[in-house]
């Protein structure tokens, strides 16, 4: 089960919308998005995701929603991607996926999810694309 810890004291009617957001409370992006979010009368489900991370079905889900490759979500500057030598071609996207999941930090963020579709809140006013 996901972990909510933040959900805004009002909701956007207007759309009857379900949005989540995969949010790290220490990213200024992920900040600043769910901040546009909040400012647009819309309280989404925060999932912590390195402390809940999704699973591999879930992780799936959001890049066939974002529609790009495993290796486009993740974080390429983290130690745990030199350390785990992920830049390797041979390594599948099955590899990179469950790499992903065993070490979260490694995936891009903040993703939101809305309406069937996901994107990245890089910068945050990307989100808005997804809420109309």
């Amino acid at each position: 089960m996901y972990e909510v810890y933040y959900t805004a004291p009002f909701s956007d009617i207007s759309h009857n919308m379900t949005v989540t957001i995969y949010h790290n409370p220490k990213c200024s992006k992920s900040r600043q998005t769910l901040e546009l979010l909040v400012e647009k009368n819309i309280a989404p489900t925060v999932i912590e995701y390195l402390k809940n991370p999704p699973t591999v079905k879930k992780l799936q889900e959001i890049l066939s929603q974002l529609e790009i490759a495993p290796r486009d979500l993740m974080r390429k500057k983290e130690d745990e991607y030199k350390n785990l030598n992920l830049a390797n071609p041979s390594l599948s996207d099955e590899d990179l996926i469950r790499f992903m999941v065993e070490h979260p930090i490694l995936i891009e963020r903040p993703i939101v999810l809305a309406n069937g579709k996901a994107a990245l809140g890089r910068p945050p006013e990307q989100v808005l694309d997804i809420l109309g």
